[in-house]
């Protein structure tokens, strides 16, 4: 029998994010959480977290989209942007900074710094974090792997998110935009150099992760489709990547390019329900705490 982590990212971003969050792990569809260390609701997700203790909760790294912890101008000048003391919006422009010629060592202390200081932030506040993963996925990078492990193996944490879709499940997800797909199948390049730094750095993790095509187009016939897809002979733990949330105000003002397909999101994990042959965990299991 195979078993799914159901991970929902952005724990932490509005408080209906936060309520579907909540409502999903109650009603028995979602085992997982990662959790933003600095975002509009993260104070009250870090209640939640405290108080829900059978949810699994991670830490979703941002480094991209967001707001350091540190001081972007005194302390990560090379991963914000100086001029405003915030990361790059785009994933592209947080690429070609770390990727600039001559900034190589600054980037990598800075990465590994901001990152202790999240998880260490969520740790402070009484969370017990079952793992890592990173908002946008930007630990897929080995410019950003590295830095980010280093610093959570610091705060003991051994677990991170294989961020790359299986071949099965890509070819399980019909309705994603050809542009995503294609990107998808152009990062699976970089799946054995991630599974060796993994492997190098002593860390955990699962055989891929199910949902990253279908980021904004996630609804109920996908999950169907995905979990029917799932090899189950095969004693395996594959993620679901969800981002469920309530389509509200706060939302609209989290500028966040998922906005009704959060709603969607959130109904379609009921296709979870009686699925066979399935063990639903969180990272908990994985690491065997």
């Amino acid at each position: 029998m195979s078993r799914l982590i159901v991970n929902a990212d952005d724990f932490g971003l509005t408080s209906g994010v936060n309520r579907a969050i909540l409502e999903l792990h109650q009603s028995g569809l979602l085992t997982s959480a990662t959790l933003m260390a600095r975002a509009a609701a993260t104070d009250e997700a870090i209640e939640m977290a405290k108080s829900t203790p059978s949810l699994g909760v991670g830490c979703h790294v941002v480094l991209v989209d967001g707001e350091p912890i540190l001081s972007g101008i005194r302390d990560v000048p090379n991963v914000a942007d100086p001029a405003y003391g915030r990361f790059e919006r785009s994933l592209g422009s947080f690429l070609n900074t770390i990727y600039s010629r001559g900034v190589s060592r600054k980037v990598d202390y800075q990465i590994e710094i901001e990152t202790r200081a999240q998880i260490q932030s969520l740790q402070q506040r009484g969370v017990t974090l079952t793992h890592i993963d990173t908002h946008k996925h930007t630990h897929m990078f080995p410019r950003v792997l590295r830095p980010v492990l280093r610093a959570a193996r610091s705060c003991g944490i051994r677990a991170v998110r294989n961020p790359f879709e299986p071949a099965w499940s890509v070819r399980a997800t019909p309705n994603a935009p050809l542009t995503r797909r294609i990107q998808v199948d152009l990062l699976r390049l970089l799946t054995a150099r991630f599974r060796r730094i993994v492997a190098e750095e002593g860390f955990t993790t699962t055989a891929g992760a199910l949902g990253v095509l279908a980021t904004g187009t996630l609804d109920a016939p996908t999950v169907r489709s995905l979990a029917a897809a799932i090899p189950t002979d095969a004693n395996q733990t594959f993620e679901l990547v969800t981002h469920p949330g309530y389509d509200d105000a706060d939302l609209a003002r989290a500028n966040t390019r998922l906005l009704a397909s959060r709603e969607t999101e959130r109904e379609a994990l009921a296709a979870l329900h009686g699925m066979p042959d399935l063990e639903l965990i969180s990272f908990a299991k994985l690491t065997g705490n």
